[in-house]
């Protein structure tokens, strides 16, 4: 194992000056993906033992990216995550506390399963609820972006180093290629976002600054 005093959020700097491998790149059609937007993550005031923020403008750049995609054509789509009232549904994940922050206690209809009431989600986009920490597990995505033609998908939400990492690796083994917003996800802490961050830079996506992301956008094919 290498040593380094470095942070995690020198590290992802110093990558970015100096990148290490080559990208992925922009393929011929895109989908975005935002991944549990909601006010369990998003609403600081609410729900501050569970909520966090990395940029305030995160939801501003979300529904940038979210405009462009429709005026594209590329499906946008909302995941969140809720469960039934006894909270079976969530499984083994639900079985390591039991407080009303517990992820087991976000309930189906409830104020934590909200969206962010700043996203400007439309009716022609698609809304999927999930259970487990990827927006492909056991979800309708995988088939939704085959019937599109996507090969490129660009993913936001929380937290980087959860549900966002999980989708992004498994959008990767599913064939697709995988962008990142940086502006655009946030954790409860600098460490886990700026370390997964890196990692994922380095491995499983491309990581780009919210500019680079619309710019890669804007050149994709779009509506025929």
């Amino acid at each position: 194992m290498q040593h380094s005093d470095m942070t995690a959020r020198q590290m992802f700097a110093a990558l970015r000056a100096g990148p290490q491998r080559a990208r992925f790149g922009f393929g011929r059609r895109a989908a975005l993906v935002n991944v549990d937007p909601q006010r369990a993550y998003t609403d600081l005031t609410a729900f501050p033992a569970t909520a966090y923020e990395t940029d305030p403008a995160q939801t501003a750049h979300i529904n940038t990216l979210a405009t462009l995609c429709r005026e594209k054509g590329f499906p946008v789509v909302w995941t969140y995550v809720a469960y039934v009232e006894s909270g079976e549904d969530c499984g083994v994940w639900g079985t390591r506390s039991d407080t009303p922050d517990s992820l087991q206690n976000i309930k189906e209809g409830s104020a934590r399963a909200e969206f962010d009431p700043r996203l400007a989600i439309q009716p022609s986009d698609v809304v999927i609820k999930k259970r487990m920490a990827s927006a492909f597990f056991e979800t309708n995505l995988r088939s939704l972006l085959t019937f599109h033609g996507v090969d490129t998908v660009v993913v936001t939400g929380g937290s980087t180093s959860g549900c966002v990492r999980a989708t992004v690796v498994e959008g990767l083994s599913c064939g697709y290629r995988m962008i990142v917003p940086e502006e655009c996800v946030a954790d409860k802490h600098e460490g886990p976002h700026f370390a997964n961050l890196y990692d994922m830079a380095v491995k499983y996506a491309d990581v780009l600054p919210i500019g680079e992301v619309v710019q890669g956008l804007m050149g994709m094919e779009g509506r025929g």
